[in-house]
């Protein structure tokens, strides 16, 4: 594998000089990047996905959205749409994208918009009849034409950009030097007992800027939920024989390590990150699992993947199956937790 990236260097060295000028042109404003008059907090990363930022623009709806109006704006990836639109009850994955659809699902406090044009999506937001006071940037790193006010870089504990490449040869999307545009650093997906030791290694690694905070965050899964009909009856301690995991993220590892402690054997079907399931895809599943010759068996997926099921035309077949899924959230270690929500209130308050 290392032998074949000799290969592609001269691609990544290309990509690295075409994000390093479209970053430079920013830099010297000749492109423009705008600055809104309200709370803009972004959240992103240097790598292609698969970093967490779902569940970390999850956390900072809860920690807001009691207080001000809040909306998530993303681009809406995967989406059949165009333009501007603000979700309602006849949207699905494939008009908002997997991402914005749970979002809605989940949080009935919030607007959720998507807009692949991010500058055009904040002046839409603020032509509402009820404008709102914050807005959550999800997967907008890169998305320069807007000024955030507060700028989240997320890097996984596992695979920390300090130790990555560019496209093609390892999965950075820009050079290691857009970092100093961050505002905070958060390593995510740490193991939830993570000692002083390991953190001071891993600044010592990541060499922040000395204005940028980094916090350490952890996955925390709750309980299965039933996408439709029963909810497994899971009794306590006792493991299943056999769980089937199919889910098209680009990281599913923290997800297979939690579900191996809760099965004796895990079958795991992986499809690329924002899949957008087929009826075949579907036929297959339903084969798979009807092949496991147990009763004491389970089908999970994804909160995310359970969106994209939803979609119509895929609905009423997808109901044939039992599927459950496992909704995650995030958290931060001891005193990061105090730390990094102050941050984010001291700064929300300000601004309004």
């Amino acid at each position: 594998m290392e032998f074949f990236r000799i290969f592609l260097l001269p691609f990544a060295l290309v990509y690295g000089l075409i994000t390093g000028l479209r970053n430079l042109l920013f830099d010297l404003h000749i492109l423009p990047s705008e600055r809104f008059g309200l709370p803009v907090i972004s959240v992103g990363n240097l790598s292609a996905g698969g970093t967490g930022k779902t569940p970390h623009v999850e956390y900072l709806i809860r920690l807001l959205s009691d207080t001000y109006q809040v909306t998530t704006l993303s681009r809406g990836y995967g989406r059949k749409t165009r333009g501007f639109r603000l979700a309602g009850a006849t949207d699905s994955a494939d008009t908002l994208g997997d991402e914005p659809m749970q979002y809605f699902t989940k949080f009935k406090n919030i607007s959720v918009c998507v807009d692949e044009n991010r500058r055009h999506g904040i002046k839409n937001l603020q032509c509402l009849k009820h404008p709102v006071k914050v807005v959550l940037l999800d997967d907008a790193f890169q998305h320069r034409y807007v000024k955030a006010g507060i700028s989240v870089l997320l890097t996984d504990y596992h695979h920390l950009y300090s130790q990555d490449y560019l496209l093609p040869v390892g999965r950075l999307r820009e050079s290691k030097s857009g970092r100093r545009r961050a505002d905070i650093i958060i390593v995510t997906k740490t193991p939830n007992v993570l000692s002083p030791i390991v953190k001071r290694n891993i600044l010592a690694e990541l060499k922040p800027y000395p204005h940028q905070k980094v916090y350490f965050s952890f996955i925390r899964y709750s309980e299965l939920t039933a996408l439709w009909g029963k909810p497994c009856q899971v009794k306590s301690g006792k493991k299943f024989n056999t769980i089937l995991l199919f889910a098209g993220i680009a990281n599913i590892y923290p997800l297979q390590d939690y579900l191996r402690n809760e099965c004796n054997e895990l079958v795991i079907m992986q499809f690329d990150d924002h899949h957008k399931y087929t009826e075949e895809d579907l036929h297959r599943i339903k084969q798979n699992f009807a092949d496991i010759y147990s009763r004491n068996k389970l089908l999970v997926t994804t909160e995310k993947d359970a969106m994209r099921l939803l979609t119509p035309g895929l609905k009423e077949l997808a109901k044939q199956l039992p599927v459950h899924y496992l909704p995650m959230e995030i958290d931060f270690h001891k005193e990061d937790k105090e730390a990094f929500d102050e941050q984010i209130l001291s700064y929300v308050k300000r601004i309004k």
